[in-house]
C-alpha cells in the first residue's frame, strides 16, 4: 500500500467517516493530481478530473479486491477518469493533423541535455503534444499500456495507437533537441 494508506484508513473512508477520507485525499491527491496533469494541459480541467476520480475511489473502496495492490488500482481508476472525460469532450478529433519532420539534432548535444533535464521539464515538451498523441503516448510509455488496450480504451485502431507513440518520439525527440541547442547546460556541481 502507499506509505501512509492503512487498512484502518480504508476501513474508516468506507465507514463513511469524513476525517479519514480527507485524510486519504491529502495522500492521494499528488499521485493522482500528477497522473491528470499528464494528461490534460488545462490545470482546473486537471484538478477536476482529478476530484472526480477520487471521489470514483472512494464509491469503489469497498468492492476493491483485496489481492490488488492499492497504488495501481488509484491509477487505473485516475486514468480511466480522464480517457472517459476525453471520450465525452465535444472537441474530440478522431485523428491529429500535421506530421512534423524530423530534424537533425547532434546526439551528443541532446544526450548531454536529457541527463540535466528534470521532470517537470519533459512534462512541459508533453503538454505541447497534441492531445491525442499525449493521451497514446501516456499510457503506452508512461503508464504501460499494451496498444491493443489503449485500443479498446480510445476506440482506436492499434496501429493508429503505435502511430501516435511514433509521432510523439518523433516530435518530443525534436523539442528536445531545439531544448538542447537553446538552453545553457548546467555546469554547477550539485
Amino acid at each position: 500500500m502507499t506509505p501512509m494508506v492503512t487498512k484502518d484508513l480504508i476501513t474508516a473512508c468506507i465507514r463513511g467517516e469524513r476525517r479519514a477520507q480527507y485524510a486519504l485525499y491529502k495522500v492521494l491527491h499528488p499521485l493522482m493530481l500528477a497522473i491528470c496533469t499528464r494528461y490534460e494541459k488545462d490545470r482546473q480541467e486537471a484538478a477536476a478530473l482529478m476530484n472526480q476520480g477520487f471521489l470514483k475511489v472512494l464509491d469503489n473502496l469497498k468492492n476493491r479486491p483485496a489481492h490488488v495492490p492499492f497504488e495501481p488500482w488509484v491509477r487505473r481508476i485516475t486514468i480511466n477518469t480522464v480517457i472517459d472525460a476525453y471520450r465525452r469532450s465535444k472537441d474530440r478529433r478522431m485523428h491529429e493533423n500535421g506530421l512534423v519532420a524530423v530534424e537533425d539534432v547532434p546526439l551528443a548535444e541532446t544526450n548531454e541535455y536529457l541527463r540535466e533535464m528534470e521532470a517537470e521539464a519533459f512534462n512541459e515538451l508533453l503538454t505541447r503534444l497534441p492531445a491525442m498523441t499525449r493521451n497514446v503516448f501516456n499510457l503506452f510509455a508512461i503508464d504501460g499500456y499494451a496498444h491493443a488496450e489503449i485500443a479498446q480504451l480510445l476506440s482506436i485502431s492499434e496501429g493508429t495507437s503505435k502511430w501516435h507513440v511514433s509521432h510523439a518520439r518523433q516530435l518530443l525527440r525534436e523539442a528536445i533537441g531545439r531544448e538542447a541547442r537553446t538552453r545553457p547546460l548546467n555546469t554547477q556541481l550539485r
